[in-house]
This record gives structure tokens, sequence and C-alpha cells, in this order.
């Protein structure tokens, strides 16, 4: 048994019908590498296979009346793969266009919370004879950095299938009693006000550090003073998507050119092609847009008050400067506001998201998102934050997942009420990959914005020549 953290089980508390909690990856894959030839029940059994040695796969969340903390996570004893993996065809030619119109429809559907919480679709006709998988992970269950992490042990250095350790394969998620939930759950809500007593003091004082450090032109930009566009309104559950990639090298290049970090390049890129795409829709506003990052704390001395659970992240607020038109300034605004922005949040202590999480009551959370999302609350208090922008690392080598050479791998995150706009980008084996994902209705068609994104790239390098 494992039970999930205050942050972990916030996903759950928040989901609705239209603001769903799953973390999404495309895959497109080379079939021909598969030892024997592909085939999807090769590759289902392949991956059922595996999953023998994965308890994250296997988990399933359990709750009781009794329990008076947060739900865990226990054995699915009755696991089937056959209820996680599903084969489709899309429709004919089988383009970016009709492969992002299924996954979008499939992103708006919630997961089963009967059994353990991810999917798998592998997608084909595609008309360049690739084969495509949609993985599809509840957040409660993953961050951006274990995803990757979880993702990674499918695949291989080579197309031949690995050798499982025997006593890998006798690992199970556990389970839990009702007289071990029950007991289990009280004594984490007792020692909650030990935790109190520590988050208190170190929460009283952030406000008058930010205000001391905004006096000084030494903050991050503070929430509910962001612009409103046309997506930061109440979400439906209906998404539209849109990939691309670039090459890592031309965004290493423009790195070293303007003595920025990588991450910087990324959102001055992200910036532009906002800019362009606010512009065509005659919203552009004269003032930043404002920009969740989130910040993985994975490698952080954890308190030991916080169960220690999935996700281990925070989120930095940052400027980007869509008002500002020439590229170069973009970036080195970019540059400036970030650096600000990554001291004023490393001056922050990284547990205290999670901590206060701890205190999140489930029935009240639950009960209350319910009610903000019927009734529209998102367009009547002003926008905390415009969209959420992800940047997870990946490997700098060719992979093989379950056999099958992987060309790309998108990821898309979740969207919220109130930031119907999501871009994540993920690097891997010399490549960019980037996913946008947003409310169909707030945002009908991103091609533009990723068509921008490839143009604001081309600009940069150009303003790198000599």
């Amino acid at each position: 048994m494992e039970r999930l953290s205050g942050l972990d089980a916030s996903f759950l508390y928040l989901e609705t019908r239209s603001q769903l909690m799953h973390i999404v990856g495309l895959i497109e894959l080379d079939p021909t590498t598969v030892e024997g030839g592909y085939s999807f029940e090769r590759m289902r059994d392949e991956l059922s296979r595996r999953i023998g040695a994965l308890p994250t796969f296997r988990r399933k969340v359990r709750d009781s009346i009794v329990n008076l903390d947060h739900p865990v996570w226990v054995e699915d004893r009755n696991f089937d793969i056959e209820r996680h993996v599903h084969r489709v065809a899309v429709p004919a030619p089988g383009g970016q266009l009709e492969l992002a119109e299924f996954c979008a429809h499939i992103a708006g559907v919630p997961l089963d919370r009967s059994k353990p919480l991810w999917e798998m679709w592998v997608i084909e006709g595609l008309a360049d004879g690739k084969i495509a998988v949609l993985l599809r992970m509840h957040h409660a269950g993953v961050d951006g950095v274990t995803a990757s992490d979880l993702l990674a042990q499918l695949c291989t250095l080579t197309p031949e299938p690995p050798e499982l350790d025997k006593e890998v394969l006798s690992h199970t998620a556990g389970d839990a009693s009702f007289a071990g939930l029950a007991l289990d759950g009280a004594w984490q809500v007792a020692r909650r006000p030990l935790s109190f007593a520590r988050l208190l003091p170190k929460t009283a004082q952030l406000p008058f550090d930010w205000i001391s450090r905004a006096l000084r032109g030494e903050a991050m930009p503070a929430p509910f003073r962001a612009p409103r566009t046309s997506w930061n309104k109440s979400i439906t559950a209906h998404r539209s998507i849109a990939y691309t990639q670039v090459s890592l090298t031309d965004l290493k290049r423009i790195k070293d050119h303007f003595d920025v970090k990588l991450n910087d390049v990324v959102l001055s890129v992200c910036s532009g092609a906002l800019r362009d795409y606010l512009d065509n829709n005659d919203e552009l506003p004269d003032q930043p847009l404002v920009a969740m990052v989130p910040v993985s704390v994975h490698g952080d001395n954890d308190d030991d008050l916080v169960t220690q659970g999935t996700n281990k992240v925070t989120g930095m607020f940052t400027k980007l400067p869509v008002e500002i038109a020439d590229p170069v300034e973009r970036i080195k605004a970019i540059g400036s506001q970030v650096r600000t922005a990554k001291d004023h949040h490393g001056s922050m202590d990284s547990n205290l998201l999670r901590g206060w999480a701890q205190f999140v009551p489930p029935a009240t959370l639950g009960m209350a998102m319910k009610l903000y999302s019927s009734q529209e609350l998102a367009e009547r208090h002003p926008v905390i934050y415009n969209l959420v922008i992800s940047n997870v690392p990946g490997p700098d080598f060719p992979l093989y997942y379950l056999g099958a050479k992987i060309e790309a791998m998108y990821p898309l995150g979740p969207v919220f009420h109130g930031a119907g706009m999501n871009i994540t980008v993920f690097s891997q084996n010399g490549l960019l990959n980037i996913g946008v994902i947003a409310c169909k209705e707030l945002v009908p068609d991103p091609w533009p914005i990723m068509r921008a994104f490839e143009e604001e790239v081309k600009s940069l390098l150009e303003a790198c020549d000599p």
C-alpha cells in the first residue's frame, strides 16, 4: 500500500467532466524495426510481459469512508491488459490532421477510476506507414519527470526485447485491509498539527518577501495580474491538438548566440508564436502574458512530515513579452525576466505547495470544483495566469518502444478552467517535440501556433547569422 500525497490526490479532487487531469503522450513509431515484424497482438503481448515488472501500471486507487486521509494505491488483482490497450485506425488519408483529431477526441474522455489509471491506443492507418501510440496516464500517478522515467522503462536502446529480472517480477503495488486503511489514515491526520506548525511561519513570511522583491523589481509576476485572452475562460471537455518538431541543434545555436538558457529559447519562441496567434485574432494585449512553468523538485530535500507521493513539482510564474514585436528584443527580455523569476522562485521552500496540499479536504474541494465549473466562475475573477508551458528533458539518443524505433514523442498536459491552453515540449534524440492542447471551443485550430513556432525559430536563426 502506498498513500497518495495531498498533491497527488488533488488531481483526483480537481477533476470534473470538463477539467480532465490526465497527461497524454503521442508517440510516432517506425514498426519495421520490431523483431519478428509488427503486429498489434505482438506489441500488446510484449507490453503485458514488461508490465509484469512495473507495478505502477498495475496499481489502482482505493478509498473508504473510514479512511480519514487521502486514498492509497493498491494492486489490481483483476488486472487485464485488454482493458487498457486498444487498437484503432485513423481515416484516410491518415495525415497529421486526422491523427490529431482522433487524439483530441480521446483526450476529452475521462479515465475509468475502477481500474489502473492509464490506457494505450495503438493507432494504425497512417499515410507514411508508421504507427502511433497514444498513452494516457492520470496526473495523480505521474508528473512530467516520472512519466518520462516510466515511459523510459518501456524503451530499450536496441529493438530486441530485454530479459526481465525475476525478483522484480515478484514486486506488487501491495494491498490495504479495511482496518489498515483506517488506522494509517488516522495516524497521518494525527501528524498534521506538526506539519501545520512547520508550514505556517514559512508561509506567513511569503507575501512580505514577495512585496519586498516586487518593490525592488526582483519578483516574478504575481498571480491574478495576467491579461485576459480568448482561452482564459471556463473550459469544456472538447480538446484541440497540434504538434511539431524542431531541431535541438538549432535551438542550442540560438541559446549560445544570445547567451541564454535553452528553456529561455523555448519560452521566447512560445511568446513569438502566441503573439502571432493573438495578433491574427485581433486580441494582442499591450502587456505581457503570464505563463505558469512547472518546476521539478525531485532532487530537493523532502520534509519528513510531507507524504512523498509521485508529484514533486512546484510552479514558477514568468512573463511572456508578446507586446514586443522584434524577436531579438523579445529573447533578451525573456532571458532577464526568467533569471528574476528563477531567483525569486529559488528563494521559496520547495515543500510549501506539497505541504499545504496535505490539508486539502477531498469532499470540499471536489464540490467546490464542480460549483466553480458549473457556474463558470473563471470569467468572474482576474486571470490567475494565461497558460502552462512545460519543458521536460528527454534522452539525447535513439530509443525503441516495445521494439519499434521512436520517431517523435509529443507531450500534452492538462488544461484548466481559466487557462484553457497548455504547451509542453520534450527533447529527444536531437529534436524538440512540441505539443499544444487546448479547449476546442476556445482555441478551435491550434495549428497556426505550431506553424508560428517554426517561423519564430527561423527568425532567431537568421538573427544569429553575422
